[in-house]
């Protein structure tokens, strides 16, 4: 075992939430702080709150947080003595690793030779079938046959859903490697893939170890991820549902899929979650802690497995580093994992045993992305975000509560080339069914302004009975309904309501910049005359044009018989809602950034367009034109002018935030141009292609 090393200033080779994380811990151990930033990330918070910031020059990931010479120059110049990789980018990456060590730095993370070990997958799972861990058989791509289908494709250098691919027909197969190893190699400068078969309906169990250099393995509980899309984990919380279930049984308790785990009571007293002999958690336990043991293993790790409805389980993978979902392990630990793994790196020990899980902890990530829309992320100006009710940020909770570890804040631009999650929102209860609960109110009444977000399907998914009684399997957007869980939480008869309220707080800030007589509101008549009218266009159920007029009693708006203005300025408005038990107030929230209006309130929040009275000629598109749903860059094309395309086509494909997105011919056609060509830069908006539909061809 080597000497102590003393830490006194970290460097956190990433970016976002996972940088203000660390240094969250650093400030509380009295550690100094230095962060990196990417051009495109100069704004960032984690680089406001950090000591020092060191710039890499330019905005792709291998330009800069992938450029492991840059970070350790940033390093010595800033004067940190060590760097923790987070996760993602180079934090599995064993040269990295040893490029750290051998500039004298201190590695917040597991030794090199682990980290290489791991690092392949395909080699990962041979050593862990040797040490006696269950695994699934890999598969060799180039190998596969009709019979072992359907496949899961896996980058072998990474995680997080990058370079992941299900293929269901075998002649589906090149191309899908193909995309695999072009996104493997965007996001973790390796393509290197391979192949296992993929189960449909499994559970995604893992199990946080947590190692010293003194032979202490801990396994600090396990964590259940199964609710994913397109491979990346979207819900993940701690203890197991299924865990919970299979040792409940076992130990003839009345086993619930409601996991009401944890402690009751004021003082939430840590209730021991252990198994009884042989249960599904001790036998995680032991298999977690022999991959760790097997490859001489310290620090914070992740053991993976996919586990079936009946306790019986496989290894996946380990992740060699910090978790994304490591917040849920420790509400229901209450250990802090950074400033384990900061200790574990200078020689620390670790008590004989970790503390006993107490309640319930669930963690959503939020992200800028329209999952209604095939998930694609979005980009633009973050222009509030605003969680209620949070107990805490970046830190422990030790009452029932919410907890937000967010990587932007108001004013943040999310671009194109990293990952679009804005924040990680995390609840901790006395149990499962609590902590559900918390947390989906508390996103229900955040204010989130500026990008569409998947936070209406975070609220639904919450609220799913299939979720409440732990029937969480891989398959559960599927299995439920996308379309469903993707629905505005706010129905269409309170979406007008609520549009109701934008526009007469539109008219409330008119009358606030410009009175013709003082205290007559504008449009006031002492005659009947016609309403007044504004348009707002919805991004799910088109355009509300809302006529009203200003009265001697008050305000009368065209299709709302009853309806009662109580107050109206140009950030609140209240109505009074006639009822069948007579009127309920309403309360609407009212926030305008140029065009767009936000409208939040107990009924659900609302994003319109304020639609101009005139339309400028020049701002239409020709029909069939295929407009760029993001950012990005054009990475290759799918057809040629002039030939026959059919509806659901490829025609172009854009690479955006490390992943590759399809734009297909919306109807059957004639692609009629293409105004791009590969390696083009476009925006939002930006026409691609047109498609002119087959019946006006036929005419």
């Amino acid at each position: 075992m080597s000497d102590p090393q003393i830490v006194t200033s970290v460097l956190v080779a990433n970016r976002g939430e996972i940088a203000r994380r660390v240094f969250a811990t650093c400030r509380r151990m009295g550690l100094g702080t230095v962060a990196v930033y990417s051009d495109a990330d100069a704004d960032s918070p984690h680089v406001a709150e950090a000591d020092a910031a060191v710039r890499l020059p330019g905005n792709t990931p291998a330009d800069t947080y992938l450029r492991a010479d840059l970070l350790i120059a940033a390093a010595q110049a800033a004067g940190a003595d060590a760097v923790h990789p987070g996760y993602g980018f180079l934090s599995e990456n064993a040269e990295f690793a040893r490029a750290v060590q051998a500039a004298g730095l201190v590695w917040i993370g597991p030794p090199v030779t682990a980290i290489e070990e791991m690092g392949s997958k395909v080699a990962a799972k041979k050593m862990m079938d040797a040490a006696g861990v269950p695994v699934l058989a890999e598969l060799d791509p180039d190998e596969v046959t009709e019979d072992q289908l359907p496949v899961l494709i896996k980058a072998s250098a990474g995680g997080g859903g990058r370079g992941m691919r299900v293929v269901r027909a075998l002649a589906e197969l090149p191309e899908q490697l193909a995309g695999a190893r072009r996104e493997a190699e965007s996001a973790f400068g390796d393509p290197t893939v391979f192949c296992e078969r993929y189960l449909e309906t499994g559970r995604h169990i893992e199990v946080q170890v947590m190692a010293d250099s003194h032979g202490t393995i801990w396994a600090v509980g396990e964590r259940e991820c199964s609710i994913q899309r397109r491979h990346q984990k979207v819900v993940e919380e701690a203890p197991s549902p299924l865990v919970e279930r299979i040792d409940a049984v076992r130990a003839g308790q009345p086993g619930s899929h409601s996991g009401t785990s944890g402690a009751a009571g004021a003082g939430h007293e840590a209730v021991s979650t252990a198994s009884p002999a042989g249960g599904m958690r001790d036998r995680l336990y032991t298999a977690a802690r022999q991959a760790a043991a097997a490859i001489g293993y310290t620090g914070a790790g992740t053991v993976e497995f996919l586990a079936d409805e009946t306790g019986e389980f496989f290894f996946l993978e380990m992740n060699t580093r910090l978790q994304v979902e490591h917040p849920v392990t420790e509400c229901t630990t209450g250990l802090d994992l950074v400033q384990l793994q900061l200790e574990i790196a200078q020689g620390g020990r670790l008590p004989a045993d970790p503390p006993a899980m107490r309640g319930h902890s669930i963690e959503v990530r939020l992200y800028a992305e329209d999952p209604a829309q095939d998930w694609q992320p979005q980009s633009g100006t973050v222009h509030r975000i605003d969680i209620p009710s949070v107990a805490a940020e970046f830190d422990l909770l030790d009452r029932p509560g919410i907890r937000l570890d967010s990587g932007v804040a108001a004013g943040s631009v999310v671009g194109v080339h990293y990952d679009p999650m804005l924040a990680k929102v995390i609840s901790y209860g006395r149990t499962r069914d609590e902590a559900a609960r918390l947390l989906a109110a508390a996103l229900q009444r955040a204010r989130i302004h500026g990008l569409v977000t998947n936070r209406d399907l975070l609220v639904r998914v919450l609220r799913h009975p299939a979720f409440l009684a732990g029937d969480t399997d891989t398959a559960f957007f599927t299995t439920h309904g996308l379309d469903a869980l993707a629905a505005p939480l706010v129905s269409p008869e309170d979406e007008k309501l609520a549009v109701v309220a934008a526009a007469l707080a539109e008219s409330a800030a008119n009358r606030a910049r410009a009175t013709v007589v003082a205290g007559v509101p504008s449009g006031w008549r002492n005659l009947p005359s016609q309403s007044q009218t504004k348009s707002y266009e919805s991004r799910t159920s088109g355009v509300h044009e809302i006529g009203y007029r200003f009265t001697r009693s008050g305000v009368t708006v065209a299709g709302f018989d009853g309806l009662e203005l109580i107050s109206a300025t140009p950030e609140e408005v209240v109505l009074a809602v006639p009822g069948a038990q007579g009127p309920v107030r309403r309360r609407f929230a009212v926030a305008r950034y140029d065009d767009l209006v936000c409208v939040d309130s107990a009924l659900g929040p609302l994003a319109v367009r304020r639609l101009p009275r005139f339309t400028d000629p020049a701002d239409q598109v020709a029909t069939g034109s295929l407009l760029a749903p993001m950012p990005g860059s054009v990475i290759r094309l799918g057809a040629e002018v002039g030939s026959t395309v059919t509806a659901g086509q490829p025609i172009l494909w854009l690479e955006a935030m490390k992943m590759e997105h399809t734009i297909a011919a919306p109807v059957d056609g004639v692609l009629s141009a293409v105004h791009v060509e590969v390696g083009r830069q476009v925006e939002v908006g930006t026409v691609l292609a047109v498609v002119d539909p087959a019946d006006e061809n036929s005419q």
